[in-house]
This record gives C-alpha cells, sequence and structure tokens, in this order.
C-alpha cells in the first residue's frame, strides 16, 4: 500500500476524542445520579440503559472517525508504469542593462521594469529552459540554459547596469552571444530570443545579427521600451547623494527607443515579432502565453514513474456505514407493555 499524504496519519488522534467524551459524560452521569440517590440504593435501581450498548456505539464512532482521516492520507495501490515526458523551448532572455535603462519613462525605471516583467514571466512557463544574457558596451552570459528557475532569479536579481563595466549599446554583439553561449546544441528550431531594450545601438550591426540568428532557426521577439519621440534624461546620483542627469561633452544625454531597429531584428527571422511597449505595460506573461507556449516544443526529458489507484473512497465508505450502522444500535432496553 502506498501513502500519498503521511502527514495525514497523524491526526489519527482525534479518534480518541470520543473516548474522553465519553468518560466525561460518564463521571458527570454518575455525580448527577449521587446527588439524587443514596449510593446504597444506586444497585437497586433498575437502569433503562445498556452499558455494553454505549460501549458499542463508542466503538463505532472511534473507528468510523480513524477511517475518515485514514482516508485523507490517499491511500493507494496496485501501481501501473507511466512513461512522463517533459516538453519545452530554449528561451534566452538578452537583457539592456548600459545606463540608459535608468530612464524614468518607465516607473520606477526601464531596466527594473524589464526585471519585473521577466520574473512575471517565470510564473507561466511550463517546462522551457531559460538564459540570461545582459549587454551594454559588451554581452555576458549570466545563467546557462536551465530549468532552475529558482538559480535563474537569483542571478536575475543580481543584475544592475554595473553588471557591465564598458558603455554602450551593442545589441548586435548581444545577439551573437546569445547565439555563441545562450543555446547548447545545433538543431535548428525550438530557440527563441527574448530582447528587451531602448534600442539605442552603437554600431554593433543588429540587423545583420538577427539575420544570423533566423539562420540557426531563432526567433527574435523584440520588446521597445522607453519613449520614442522627446526621450528622456537619465538619472545618475552623485558622491554627495545629489541626483543629476548623465551629460556627455557637457550636455545631458536623452534616451529615446529607437524602434525601427528593433523592428527590423524582429522582422529578419522567421515568426520573428516586434513588441512596441514604450511607456506603456509590459506583461510577458501574456506575450508567452500568446507567442511561445503554442510553438512546437522539443522533448527536453521522459521518465518512468509509477502511478497508483486510490482507494480512500473505500475507506469513506467504510466510515459512513459504520456511522449508519451506530444510528440504529439503540443503548436503551425494550420496555414490555
Amino acid at each position: 500500500m502506498h501513502i500519498d499524504n503521511v502527514k495525514m496519519l497523524s491526526f489519527l488522534w482525534l479518534a480518541v476524542l470520543p473516548v474522553l467524551f465519553y468518560l466525561w459524560a460518564r463521571y458527570r452521569r454518575k455525580r448527577a445520579l449521587q446527588l439524587f440517590i443514596e449510593a446504597d440504593l444506586l444497585g437497586r435501581i433498575g437502569m433503562t440503559v445498556i452499558p455494553s450498548r454505549r460501549v458499542w456505539k463508542l466503538l463505532l464512532v472511534v473507528l468510523s472517525l480513524a477511517l475518515i482521516v485514514f482516508s485523507l492520507s490517499r491511500p493507494a495501490w496496485n501501481p501501473k508504469p507511466q512513461t512522463v515526458e517533459r516538453r519545452g523551448r530554449d528561451i534566452v532572455f538578452v537583457l539592456d542593462v548600459s545606463k540608459s535603462m535608468l530612464a524614468e519613462d518607465l516607473a520606477p525605471n526601464r531596466l527594473r521594469r524589464a526585471k519585473f516583467a521577466i520574473e512575471d514571466m517565470l510564473k507561466s512557463l511550463k517546462g522551457d529552459r531559460v538564459a540570461l544574457v545582459v549587454f551594454a558596451g559588451s554581452a555576458v552570459l549570466k545563467c546557462p540554459l536551465t530549468l532552475d528557475y529558482g538559480f535563474f532569479r537569483l542571478m536575475l536579481e543580481r543584475i544592475d547596469v554595473n553588471s557591465i563595466s564598458r558603455g554602450g549599446t551593442m545589441i548586435g554583439d548581444a545577439v551573437r552571444k546569445a547565439l555563441e553561449d545562450g543555446f547548447d546544441d545545433q538543431e535548428k528550431k525550438y530557440k527563441d530570443i527574448l530582447l528587451i531594450t531602448d534600442g539605442e545601438d552603437h554600431d554593433s550591426f543588429p540587423v545583420q545579427a538577427a539575420q544570423e540568428a533566423s539562420q540557426r532557426g531563432v526567433r527574435i521577439i523584440a520588446i521597445g521600451l522607453g519613449d520614442e519621440n522627446q526621450g528622456k534624461r537619465i538619472p545618475v546620483t552623485d558622491k554627495d547623494g545629489q541626483k543629476t542627469f548623465l551629460k556627455y561633452k557637457g550636455r545631458e544625454v536623452w534616451s529615446r527607443l529607437d524602434a525601427a531597429t528593433l523592428r527590423k531584428m524582429a522582422n529578419a527571422t522567421d515568426g520573428g515579432k516586434y513588441l512596441n511597449v514604450a511607456t506603456g505595460n509590459i506583461d510577458l506573461g501574456m506575450v508567452y502565453r500568446k507567442l511561445i507556449s503554442g510553438e512546437e516544443k522539443r522533448k527536453m526529458e521522459s521518465k518512468t514513474i509509477k502511478l497508483y489507484e486510490e482507494k480512500f473512497q473505500i475507506f469513506i465508505a467504510l466510515a459512513i456505514a459504520l456511522l449508519i450502522i451506530e444510528m440504529f444500535v439503540t443503548e436503551r432496553k425494550r420496555v414490555k407493555e
């Protein structure tokens, strides 16, 4: 026999409660009789209750309660082997961590909003492997492909604009990094790059990198963040804790979303998609459900497990039968007319 929920057996002590109640009630009855009848007369009075039947009723209640608790532990037997397959896609998140991602046209800023969105998407994943590449002036693989979402979250939490020391935004190099180090085989399908950036590339030939991704069977879903028209200044905090704005050659830097480049990158891959979030809401969980979860998936792993037939219904039925019997057992003597 297999017990699926062993912890429930610890509640079998509840079956003792009716016994304790029975002993307490018997003591109270005896005390009540002693208040009205002298002790010498108690044995001479003809009692209408049959004590043995009262004990039988108690035993039926105790046994039925024990059976109910035991059924909640989900007893099962008759195991049958069954092969379970896990299927999914390989998803490499390519996340922009350049200083322009500190712009606050998305609250609290572009980078933190992107991280929140990635965490939300993790909750929707169903057996897909994930990896993380971050980039600014260069690109680094921060988390290899894994099914360990807890480890991925840990690596994601540590990401900030200091994760890459070299300034700039080299989107093309980031895509090439994902192709070289992010994916682990040469199979030309079941692969997605989820690119999250404000799209201000610095001559890294991103469209050519996207075309290379397409040749390798990798689809690019690009998410564009930030104001596309006016742009936004980039806040920085100086040594005294004062908030200023990033300057280049004495002039404040305004960061604008380059949607055109991202759109070209997505269109360069088979089935690619560009999502212009701009300064609106970003819901990667919805992106996963609409664009990824329904796509063809490959077999990640398979294993044979034993499935038991649950038999808790038998014990519930026995408990109900005992309670019905208990209802028909009378503890009173029949009075002859």
